[in-house]
Parts: C-alpha cells; structure tokens; sequence
C-alpha cells in the first residue's frame, strides 16, 4: 500500500513541469546539488574542527615538565630568594586641602 509505484513518479515529474516549468528545474536542481556540497563541506569541516580541538587538548594534557637534570643542579649557583616589597598604602587625599596647597 504504501510502495512507490512508476507512475506515480511520472505524475509528480509532470505536477513539478506545470508548476516550474522546464527551464526552471535544471537551474533549481543544479542550486539544489551546490546547496547540498555546501552544507556537506561544512558539516565535514565541523567534524575536522572538533577532531583538531581534541587532539590538541590531548597533546596539551599529556604534557610533563621534564625532571630537572642532577648533573646540573650540582653547580647551579644558589641564588637568594628573592623580597617581595609590597607597595606602602598611600594616605587618602583630601581634594580641598590639595587645591590650597597649589
């Protein structure tokens, strides 16, 4: 019952003739098939995107520093730790008494 049969497809060729005309189904078909390599450019590219994205976050998450070299902490010179100064707060300005002063 629900099988496509020959004729129905002659039927649907000729309501899409009357309907478009024949000059006018060549030209849909063919936007039709670049529309269609357009959009399966793009979903190809999103996929190539997605698969770049998770190599890159799998390089980046295997990564370890390399453990330092003993040879070569023996006659690293040993440097001071070094201060942090932290900044002296300032004192608040009073914009009146800086006007009288200038």
């Amino acid at each position: 019952m629900g099988a496509l049969k020959p004729w129905h497809i002659a039927v649907l060729v000729v309501v899409l003739i009357l309907l478009f005309g024949a000059k006018r189904l060549p030209d849909a078909a063919r936007s039709l098939g670049r529309s269609l390599r357009i959009i399966k450019a793009e979903t190809k590219s999103l996929h190539d995107d997605d698969r770049d994205l998770a190599e890159k976050a799998d390089a980046q998450a295997g990564y370890q520093p390399l453990p330092p070299n003993p040879a070569q902490q023996q006659y690293a010179p040993q440097q001071p730790p070094q201060q942090q100064y932290a900044p002296q707060p300032q004192q608040p300005v009073d914009p009146v008494q800086r006007v009288r002063d200038n």
